[in-house]
């Protein structure tokens, strides 16, 4: 047996456990949720009837999965242009150098120590219409600012979808607000990284050759900053797509489901209501939902990798 034979050998033993456990924790389970969502499930005894797609269809139909769906794709875009819209710009005005640089670079990236459950609760405090910022706005004139917050089920530019009002939640804001203090930072070290590896020379070059600082910005900096806009948003999506602390301790499903996202239904539905197969539905098509997002990234990062 030759050397490098010996090498290829012990490599496999010993990545091997990982993939045992990968292949039965991972792609195992998912395999046994997706054969789940399939059958008649929906009790505390299990049932193994197959029913196809029959608790697919009966989700789609359900109001509160609509709305489900409604509250995901409004919170990730608000989330996504908030987070990515003030990363940047705390990551460019760190990038000048400014006295106290560490302090801040700290400063903005604390909330990301702290877990979601805390935060929720924080938020929820601050955002409680008989506490925190209504306070504020009373104390200083500005009643035109108080609001129910995430207690007002009214929904901004609805247009009637299905059995639903599709349009931006008033009671879903706060949960963007508090998801964007916790993450901003997160983007704001991704930027200021980007940033840090753009050569100076690209710079002084653009600026003899008679640039402003907003065309070096628009032409040069931004086009150079891609890759860090498409990670960031990767990993914001991946985690606006699943959330499900935040919203569960700060508003819950909120009024008429305005706050509600698919992760607190599949909590509800499998473990409070005992039906699994509906439970499991959800969870395979929030899995979808998520692959939908990742599996471009995945297909540039490996094309990318190619041409290297």
């Amino acid at each position: 047996m030759g050397h490098s034979t010996k090498e290829r050998l012990m490599a496999l033993l010993l990545i091997s456990p990982a993939v045992i456990a990968v292949g039965i924790f991972v792609y195992g389970f998912i395999g046994w949720t997706l054969f789940i969502s399939m059958t008649n499930w929906n009790s505390m005894i299990p049932d193994f009837t197959f029913v196809g797609l029959k608790n697919y269809v009966r989700l789609f139909q359900t109001l509160r999965f609509q709305a489900d769906l409604r509250n995901t794709l409004v919170f990730t875009v608000l989330f996504l242009l908030a987070c990515l819209s003030i990363g940047l710009t705390l990551a460019v005005l760190l990038d000048r150098r400014i006295r106290g640089e560490g302090f801040f670079r700290n400063t903005y990236l604390f909330p990301m120590a702290i877990s979601f459950v805390v935060t929720g609760v924080v938020w929820q405090w601050l955002f409680n219409p008989n506490t925190g910022i209504n306070l504020i706005f009373d104390a200083l004139g500005l009643d035109v600012l108080k609001s129910r917050w995430y207690t007002d089920p009214t929904i901004l530019f609805a247009v009637h979808v299905g059995k639903i009002k599709f349009g931006v939640p008033i009671a879903l804001i706060p949960v963007v607000v508090a998801a964007t203090w916790q993450m901003s930072g997160f983007t704001m070290a991704m930027y200021l990284a980007g940033l840090r590896g753009i050569p100076d020379e690209l710079r002084e070059a653009a600026r003899v050759d008679g640039a402003t600082e907003a065309q070096i910005f628009r032409y040069i900096i931004l086009p150079l900053l891609r890759p860090v806009t498409l990670s960031a948003t990767i990993v914001l999506g991946h985690i606006s797509l699943k959330i499900f602390d935040l919203v569960f301790t700060m508003t819950g499903s909120g009024p008429a489901f305005a706050t509600d996202v698919p992760g607190i239904f599949m909590f509800e539905t499998t473990f409070r209501g005992n039906h699994f197969a509906q439970g499991a539905s959800i969870a395979i098509i929030m899995l979808i939902m998520i692959a939908m997002v990742i599996t471009p990234y995945l297909y540039y990062s490996i094309r990318g990798e190619a041409e290297l």
